[in-house]
């Protein structure tokens, strides 16, 4: 890259990075190696989301997202898991018609036991 990309790519930065050559050169190339990791990043922690939105969902319904996603693959359900985040959030009456389908398709899914909440130890003094 000649001077004047490299001084274009480097407008916002700080201090002298955006305006000493040798030192906007050494930023923009960090910058871009921190921008081709994170759009990778990027996707793994969307993914990571939608599943803890699933799971969420599911656990109000007394499945886990485990046997949730077993059941979908056995009825050939093909919903990707942003689009079952999306339902699990916006739409509670077509996702419960979901896990509904995914429970009679795998019998794994019996209702899930919830353990009671641990109340706190009561001090008295």
């Amino acid at each position: 890259m000649n001077k004047k990309e490299v001084l274009k790519l480097a407008k916002g930065f700080r201090g002298r990075a955006k305006n000493c050559i040798r030192i906007a050169r050494e930023r923009v190339e960090k910058a871009l190696q921190y921008s081709y990791r994170d759009r990778r990043n990027k996707k793994r922690d969307m993914r990571s989301l939608w599943i803890q939105r699933i799971n969420a969902g599911t656990r109000q319904h007394g499945v886990n997202y485990g046997n949730f996603m077993h059941g979908l693959m056995k009825e050939n359900v093909q919903l990707n898991r942003k689009v079952l985040s999306e339902l699990s959030m916006h739409e509670p009456y077509s996702f419960k018609a979901l896990v509904d389908i995914s429970s009679s398709a795998f019998p794994g899914n019996k209702k899930a036991i919830v353990p009671p909440k641990k109340e706190g130890l009561a001090i008295v003094l």
